[in-house]
């Protein structure tokens, strides 16, 4: 991975996190039939060593802290997380040494509960029916009331999120397309991965087009967020200005196209099913283009929830 100088340090001493990164582009051939034109690539993000996308975040944040004397001995890391970023955060924590706590949804899926405590974890549930915000307002809590106990990681406002995505996965999908791309589809959790990926083939190439898929309130789909109402908590990270075009997702749709992938070979969980809808859409409308979309994580991380029943 390419990262920060000032990072290195801390890499050759856990050698172990150099895995996370330097994912495949592979084709993605489910349109190929109906849409000649279109051309479909997909991230493999599940081959990180934690599983997902949020492997890259977490360690340009906890590495971007030690170097910077954040991130002290004694300190429990604490942060909110829908499953995959706790799931980062447990993993990477106990390579370096750190106890961390993490705020969850008390609906995240029982396979993600159950790695996030393999790797000593503490975790504390929040109403489910509250949604995802609230797992935020409650880490904002506990962090306060506290602060000395706590390195609060914040991945919503930290830039230590969004510049992993735009020194590492951006610049991996311009190696590996050459730079040739029309369409870059995402979602928002944070906002790290389209802030970071926008920018970065944005400046490559402003015609490149960031498409975001927005998923329903309720049920929702896990690892994005609702951005639709008014009261919706906007990541402090997310610059609006690099995204073109929203696409509404349902779970049913997202569910859906899981299914599809899953014949297809890919075995994918809901957001990357999501990801997929979105680029279904907007390549059978143009008709033509090179869309590159990700897979955050694998199907598996799923099988208590009713995406594969």
């Amino acid at each position: 991975m390419p990262w920060d100088r000032r990072l290195e340090p801390w890499l050759d001493r856990f050698p172990a996190l150099r895995a996370i990164g330097q994912t495949p582009l592979v084709p993605v051939h489910l349109f190929s039939n109906e849409l000649p034109g279109v051309e479909v690539w997909a991230k493999m993000e599940h081959l990180n060593p934690g599983g997902s996308l949020k492997d890259r975040p977490v360690l340009r944040m906890l590495l971007g802290a030690l170097a910077d004397g954040r991130l002290q001995p004694g300190k429990i890391i604490l942060d909110s997380s829908s499953g995959n970023a706790g799931i980062a955060y447990a993993m990477i924590g106990r390579v370096l040494g750190y106890p961390v706590e993490i705020v969850i949804p008390e609906n995240a899926s029982l396979e993600r509960k159950k790695r996030l405590l393999a790797h000593g974890a503490r975790l504390t549930f929040t109403d489910a029916l509250k949604g995802y915000d609230e797992a935020l307002r409650e880490v904002h809590r506990r962090y306060h009331t506290d602060t000395e106990r706590y390195f609060f990681c914040d991945q919503y406002s930290n830039h230590d999120n969004w510049r992993a995505h735009y020194e590492t996965t951006a610049a991996e999908i311009l190696e590996q397309t050459g730079g040739e791309l029309t369409h870059v589809v995402v979602g928002v959790g944070t906002g790290g991965t389209a802030t970071g990926v926008g920018r970065r083939l944005k400046e490559h190439d402003p015609r490149i087009r960031l498409v975001c898929v927005l998923p329903e309130t309720f049920p929702g789909i896990e690892g994005l967020k609702p951005l639709g109402s008014p009261t919706d908590i906007v990541p402090a990270i997310l610059d609006e200005s690099v995204i073109d075009e929203r696409i509404p997702v349902t779970s049913g749709e997202a569910y859906t196209m899981c299914g599809r992938l899953a014949r297809a070979g890919f075995f994918v969980g809901q957001s990357s099913g999501a990801y997929l809808v979105g680029v279904e859409r907007v390549a059978r409308r143009e008709g033509v283009g090179r869309f590159v979309t990700l897979f955050n994580d694998l199907g598996e991380r799923y099988f208590s929830t009713g995406l594969w029943d």
